[in-house]
């Protein structure tokens, strides 16, 4: 399972480019303007959507076919820091597509105080900042873990977690029972690792894929790999010659992921090695290395990410797809039309490709294709608006993505159809805080984590704003409320994924509790959260001390990993940990 990375601020930290807010609250006024969703001109005219209050909007969006009309929504308000402030996105009259349509200026902005996303211009370098991992396991045997308040007793010596220390798994004693004073219906730490040595700058430990056995995870020059119910090592550490640089979030059916690591240590030391890795086993498959591009698209930083069986490499102007069980090279995506460069890449059970268009141009935009994994045909072509940029891919499938739009100070979150049609976008008037990291060149579309979503339901968290906040269920036909839930404590909820009809979610750890899995019915009319695990309140210090992090929850187990190694002598870094029952 490939996991999302974040970079928090202290123990939470949501990142803007620029290092400053991406959008400063303006007053709560109704938006004016139109929508940034994907250009279409053979839309038909539905007719516009009902009008929430207050409702945030968007990018001008002509090409639609919608009806224009004037609307309340036209008048200007504050300008946020990047300039005025059309809003949220959201279509309103006039409604998105309407020709002519005047963009709007003013309206609330959902990430007040600090973005939900890592959103970088195409100028921005953003720095790649690392996360951390969770695991929960039922010990040693291989049962997995109930699901279920534990009521067990004050622990026994015997739930220190099993060898900490220096992550080689010799299984010595803990230096740091973080399972000390554990309480009754406490889960524990099954284990934990500390990260190896880093240079003093820093390094990078990307990715974290579970599997039913193993838990690996990479760290600056290394693949480790532990037995996901006692911590100890499923095979012996793989070494590469330099930095690992890229990893694919994903992994295949057959549980293998691809590692690109540097050619050199020097400044112009290039992203270009690829090793394909079997994560059960540790065994190496193919080998080889990306090819530079044309001029200025080179492979100083790439991106890589899997839809099936092709690999998707991702340069800073273009891609090259490869079959991930042979290394054969499948296809080129080179610039195309006008001026079209794909600059970034999504994958999982499609691929997806994200094109800047007509740089320094009166028709400069940004366009999504979706490609056939295969042979990179074209399926279907949208075009967003001048000045927006789509930033993310909340979901590949169903297609949800994220745009803003720097001049404006806006945002907007649209679902494309399985055409590439336009089929809604969200008109709910919330301050959303996902958890997103920065990529280095790159857009890194799937780097969010604290979002999920279904075939036909997104699921937004909330900012808290002192104390608990709400994730928020939008309906992906139409972009609007279906039903919120409040966190169970003071502290944020942040969705995970949706697993038999349930959404589950992580709910952070405070100075003097642990962090909590819980799960939420996705239908019927009560949305209380449960409790399937509450992590040890000996650990929570530890646990809410990431500067950046993965998390997952994977077959009864919670697991929390760095995505960052700071290469701090003094510190007793921590690598790795696993929570269970």
């Amino acid at each position: 399972m490939g996991v999302a990375e974040t970079q928090r601020h202290g123990a939470r930290r949501h990142i803007s480019h620029k290092g400053e807010p991406l959008m400063t609250q303006p007053p709560n006024q109704p938006p004016g303007g139109g929508f940034g969703a994907p250009q279409d001109p053979s839309q038909g005219t539905p007719p516009p959507p009902a009008q929430p209050p207050q409702p945030p909007q968007g990018p001008p969006q002509p090409g639609y076919g919608y009806p224009q009309q004037p609307g309340p929504y036209g008048q200007p308000h504050p300008p946020g820091p990047y300039g005025q402030q059309p809003g949220y996105g959201f279509p309103q009259p006039p409604y998105p597509g309407a020709p002519g349509t005047p963009p709007g200026s003013g309206s609330r902005n959902p990430f007040r105080g600090k973005p939900a996303l890592a959103v970088g211009a195409a100028v921005a370098a953003l720095l790649l900042i690392g996360g951390t991992v969770y695991a929960v396991t039922s010990g040693g045997d291989d049962k997995k873990p109930v699901a279920e308040q534990s009521d067990d007793a004050k622990p026994s010596a015997s739930d220190a977690p099993v060898n900490p220390g220096d992550g080689s798994g010799d299984g010595r004693a803990d230096p740091d029972n973080l399972n000390e004073g554990r309480k009754a219906g406490e889960g524990r730490v099954l284990w934990y690792k500390e990260a190896p040595d880093a240079p003093g700058s820093g390094a990078k430990a990307p990715g974290m894929w579970i599997t039913d056995k193993t838990a690996v995870k990479a760290a600056y020059k290394e693949l480790v790999a532990y037995n996901v119910g006692d911590g100890r090592p499923t095979w012996d550490p793989i070494g590469f010659p330099q930095e690992i640089c890229a990893v694919t979030p994903q992994k295949t059916a057959d549980d293998k992921i691809v590692v690109a690591y540097m050619n050199g240590s020097s400044d112009r030391a290039e992203c270009n090695k690829l090793q394909l890795i079997d994560l059960n086993t540790g065994e190496k498959g193919w080998s080889g290395e990306v090819e530079d591009g044309a001029l200025f698209d080179s492979t100083l930083s790439i991106e890589l990410t899997l839809a099936g069986d092709t690999l998707m490499v991702g340069r800073s102007q273009s891609g090259t797809a490869y079959d991930v069980t042979t290394g054969k090279k499948l296809f080129d995506k080179k610039k195309y039309g006008d001026a079209c460069f794909p600059s970034a890449f999504a994958g999982g059970s499609r691929l997806v490709s994200v094109a800047s268009c007509g740089a320094a141009t009166d028709n400069e935009h940004d366009e999504i294709q979706e490609l056939d994994p295969r042979t990179g045909k074209v399926k279907w072509t949208r075009a967003f608006d001048k000045g927006w940029r789509v930033m993310r891919a909340y979901s590949v499938d169903p297609l949800v993505v994220y745009s803003t739009n720097e001049d404006k100070d806006a945002w907007n979150i649209s679902t494309l159809d399985a055409k590439g049609g336009f089929r809604s976008q969200v008109k709910v008037d919330e301050d959303f805080a996902p958890e997103c990291g920065w990529s280095v060149l790159q857009r890194d579309l799937t780097g969010c984590q604290g979002v999920a979503a279904d075939a036909n339901t997104l699921y937004l968290p909330t900012e808290a704003t002192g104390g608990a906040n709400e994730v928020v269920a939008i309906n992906l036909a139409d972009g609007k409320e279906k039903w919120r839930v409040k966190s169970p404590a003071d502290e944020s909820m942040l969705p995970l994924r949706v697993e038999g009809g349930k959404l589950i979610a992580y709910v952070e750890p405070s100075y003097d509790a642990g962090g909590q899995i819980v799960s939420v019915p996705t239908t019927g009319g009560s949305h209380r959260p449960t409790k399937l695990l509450q992590n040890p309140t000996g650990a929570a210090q530890v646990e809410d001390s990431f500067f950046s992090r993965d998390i997952a929850w994977v077959d009864g187990r919670f697991y929390i990993s760095t995505t960052r190694l700071s290469g701090e002598d003094e510190a007793k870094e921590k690598l790795m940990l696993a929570y269970g029952k």
